[in-house]
């Protein structure tokens, strides 16, 4: 982080070691944030890395202030600095829903409320790109989704399906006890309306996604 900006954050621990990425808490001016520090691939050449790692931090970053200027329940951009591949942005306290549902203390009313937050995403023109129980927190405000390294504004409807996709196998894997997960969120995702928004969008989406999985099921 550039000196202005290092002499008001105030480094706690670190919350989570990834392949692409160190997540740091501390407070920023006294608020809760989180340091998000990209790493370098070693594989490949400096020069490269560098620009790709910016592109990927830029993206973020515009796609966390889009996401704050509608009201979208995700951090908040504080500060991303390029040089030294970080973004800093506002914490969500809660719990993530992979905890939530291991727990037994979340079911299938907040995967309906996660199904009816996705589409709100899509429809302001995002896809997440990683939407696994990890990456949705559980706060006392509701679900909210975190961690936009991979998402797309724009996105086709193929990314829209893959992220139903991913979080079907992340159900698979990690929630086999709940009964058809997926499904309860397929349902929050069609339900859902807001500002007039139309079902047949939703439906084409589910549609892909249904392709996605057969695909994957041909191919498996």
């Amino acid at each position: 982080m550039d000196g202005g900006a290092k002499s008001i954050w105030h480094e706690g621990q670190i919350i989570h070691e990834g392949a692409e990425a160190t997540v740091i808490e501390g407070k920023w001016m006294g608020k809760k944030a989180v340091l998000k520090l990209r790493r370098p691939r070693s594989y490949r050449h400096p020069d490269l890395d560098r620009r790709l790692t910016r592109q990927r931090l830029s993206a973020e970053s515009r796609i966390l202030s889009r996401l704050s200027s509608i009201g979208f329940p995700s951090p908040h951009l504080i500060h991303l600095d390029l040089k030294n591949a970080s973004i800093l942005m506002t914490r969500i306290d809660g719990a993530t829903l992979y905890d939530q549902l291991k727990s037994g203390d979340a079911g299938a009313q907040d995967l309906f409320d996660l199904g009816g937050l996705l589409r709100r995403l899509h429809e302001a023109g995002i896809s997440h790109g990683d939407l696994t129980t990890h990456n949705a927190m559980v706060s006392e405000n509701g679900i909210h989704l975190i961690d936009f390294g991979l998402s797309r504004q724009s996105p086709e409807l193929e990314h829209m399906g893959l992220d139903l996709q991913v979080l079907n196998e992340c159900l698979r894997a990690s929630h086999s006890t709940i009964i058809d997960g997926i499904e309860q969120v397929c349902e929050g995702y069609l339900n859902y309306e807001q500002n007039n928004s139309h079902s047949e969008g939703a439906e084409i989406v589910i549609q892909r996604f249904r392709k996605i999985t057969e695909r994957v099921r041909y191919h498996g």
